[in-house]
């Protein structure tokens, strides 16, 4: 069959992944101002305006940062203070800042001011007004302690040290102290914390194993006397159980039939949260689910209501939501897949609303590929659900240039979205296949713990798999396939390029692990003692010689002599979960036998690129490669350069996939 296409702009790569006008909208909990992301001086940075449109009130920045992009911020309970996380040009050392709302001229405070540390875990209870809690490992940087942070004197208070062996503080609201520790055998255990003594009551354990990111969601109910959690207890699916922690007995609230709860937020803290919980209370109202589509599951009879009517403001699926102490005014996004991030104001004690922004007006969604749910089977017949992403055609497209695009973890999973990525290849005449291999979450823990020993083996069995459908059902041209993943993605793109090098035309690799025994035995000091349920399990430990031996043998570095597919690697020289010399000992391998190997090092940047300037400069130089690899016309703004020649220079156990700006905007 012939490929018709209807005529498609030229989309540049500056257009797809420029920074959003504006992005993460969020009401203030008096429900009169909004904050929301938007660029100032090249960074996105915090923004605040009233919620009634005043012809003499401009909005306002609030945050002044001008070396990095603000990602995360959190109104307080007070009206006076906006808070912000930041890190030092992709290092991971987050730490937390303050905003006087009310005098513009005061500078931001950092409220976590001890050189090295990282902050973790911040929450702000409703039980304790003006208060914060959070993590930090400014002690020791192998192990956090738990603190409570008055917002307005920014005073610190210790709750807890760590003695050791702790794997998560927990903070009740009504004061007790609760702590998770791993034992050996990868068992979670749950214990009541004594602080005076130091002594542990347990209340109940886990199956470590079907958790390899921690036990999530994880919340204390508002009383104190439980916990909503995601278990997988007696069950293939993750449902939502009340713990009780008198009797350590577990209890369903919610469930859905063929979904698992979405926990993407555990690896993207920019997604929507699993759990809906109401502002002023603190009562769970909500959960959601993700299978092809998403399901939010109202658990609150008021929140139903106002859930019906959000619902009927976007065909997408609702994201971002928060909404005033009242429970009446609401600021809410919407997920889709060629119109992005799109935000809503709605007032349920009228029923009235308003369109406040789209992101990314720039971009005509009838010009933009809809990206399609299809379920793959692997040589062994498991089901890979995936999405497929073809370029805009009147009919049914043939024969067309593949990229393979992985995502991170493996402990995560693609999902339905708008993806630049995708978008630029499909604008460039690609194919696109996402698929969710054995391993990836979401899909009940069977399919998850396929993935048990299985790096380089069926969980790339799977992505080779995938290619060969596309192959079959006509779709791509067998010889013009390139793989391209960030972190695990990267990981599998080398797996790809190394162990099945007549697969792929081209691969990219975007901070992914070249050495699994290198890899192991850099991972941040914090997280070496929780890697039992993760890599330990799916991967295997350095420590032991004969694992050892058996990671080196799933390391691409193993086979780098039988690397003859053209690759580009990219690498942020800040990384703290993949370090630079993963990259360094590929490219340097390769280079030493004359092997076309292209490096893009961006020193200011960590596992994943933030900087617009950098990321623009990364897909760019991405776009010119598969072009030349797949015989693509990489457009008018890119054909007349040269690749440039860019020198290298000489959780956290999870490896994600590298964040993209869409991901403010989804």
């Amino acid at each position: 069959m012939s490929t018709v296409t209807r005529e498609v702009p030229h989309l540049t790569v500056a257009e797809l992944f420029g920074s959003p006008v504006r992005g993460r909208a969020s009401l203030s909990p008096d429900g009169t101002r909004i904050a929301y992301l938007a660029p100032w001086h090249g960074r996105l940075n915090v923004w605040v305006e009233s919620v009634d449109p005043d012809p003499g009130e401009e909005a306002r920045c609030v945050t002044a940062d001008k070396n990095r992009s603000v990602h995360v911020y959190h109104w307080t309970d007070d009206p006076r203070w906006l808070l912000y996380e930041q890190d030092g040009d992709g290092d991971e050392k987050w730490h937390i800042y303050r905003v006087d709302l009310e005098n513009p001229d005061a500078g931001a405070v950092d409220l976590t001011p001890f050189p090295g540390a990282t902050a973790i875990g911040f929450e702000m209870p409703v039980s304790r007004p003006g208060r914060a809690i959070l993590r930090l490992n400014h002690r020791n940087p192998a192990e956090f302690d738990l603190y409570e942070l008055d917002i307005a004197t920014g005073e610190p208070t210790v709750l807890a040290e760590n003695p050791g062996g702790t794997a998560g503080w927990l903070h009740a609201p009504n004061g007790d102290l609760y702590a998770r520790t791993e034992r050996p055998d990868g068992t979670v255990a749950l214990v009541r914390w004594d602080a005076g003594t130091g002594e542990e009551h347990l209340v109940t354990t886990f199956d470590g194993t079907d958790y390899p990111l921690g036990v999530a969601p994880f919340v204390f109910t508002p009383d104190s006397t439980g916990v909503w959690l995601g278990s997988y207890r007696d069950s293939d699916r993750l449902r939502l159980v009340r713990l009780d922690l008198t009797t350590g007995k577990e209890t369903e609230v919610d469930s859905h039939p063929v979904f698992d709860l979405d926990t993407r937020c555990t690896v993207f803290p920019t997604l929507p949260s699993t759990l809906l919980h109401d502002r002023r209370t603190g009562e769970l109202i909500g959960a959601r689910y993700l299978g092809e589509r998403q399901v939010i599951h109202p658990l609150d009879p008021h929140f139903a209501e106002v859930l019906d009517n959000l619902e009927k403001l976007s065909d997408g699926d609702l994201a971002a939501v928060s909404s005033d102490l009242s429970g009446e005014r609401w600021v809410v996004s919407f997920t889709r897949d060629r119109d992005p991030g799109v935000t809503y104001f709605y007032d349920h004690s009228t029923g009235g609303s308003r369109l406040l922004f789209r992101p990314l007006p720039h971009l005509n969604p009838e010009v933009l590929a809809p990206k399609t749910p299809v379920t793959l089977t692997a040589r062994d017949g498991l089901p890979l659900p995936s999405y497929l992403t073809l370029p805009p055609a009147t009919e049914r497209p043939t024969g067309l240039p593949l990229v393979l695009l992985v995502h991170g973890g493996p402990w995560s999973r693609d999902s339905w979205g708008y993806d630049p990525v995708a978008q630029l290849l499909a604008n460039r005449g690609c194919g696109v296949l996402q698929v969710n291999f054995r391993g990836s979450t979401g899909f009940g823990k069977a399919f998850l713990k396929a993935g048990i020993g299985e790096l380089a083996g069926k969980m790339h069995d799977d992505l080779i798999d995938a290619v060969e459908w596309a192959v079959r059902e006509g779709y791509a041209d067998r010889e013009r396939v390139a793989v391209f993943g960030g972190s695990y993605g990267g990981y599998a793109a080398l797996v790809g390029a190394a162990f099945t090098p007549d697969v792929f035309a081209a691969a990219i690799d975007f901070c992914g692990v070249s050495n699994l025994v290198t890899f192991l035995r850099t991972v941040p000091e914090f997280a070496k003692a929780h890697l039992t349920n993760n890599w330990h399990l799916y991967a295997g430990d350095p420590d032991d010689p004969r694992q050892e031996a058996e990671l080196l043998a799933r390391s691409p570095v193993s086979r780098v002599d039988d690397i003859r597919t053209p690759l580009m690697v990219i690498q942020g020289g800040n990384d703290v979960r993949v370090v630079k010399a993963e990259s360094d000992r590929i490219v340097d391998a390769l280079r030493a036998r004359g092997v076309e190997v292209e490096y893009l090092v961006k020193e200011n940047e960590g596992h994943g690129f933030v900087n617009p300037e950098n990321i623009i400069e990364m897909y760019e130089a991405a776009d010119r490669f598969l072009a030349r690899h797949l015989g693509l016309d990489p457009g008018p703004d890119l054909g007349g350069h040269r690749w440039p020649k860019t020198e290298r220079v000489l959780p956290l156990p999870e490896a994600s996939c590298p964040p993209r700006n869409n991901d403010l905007v989804s």
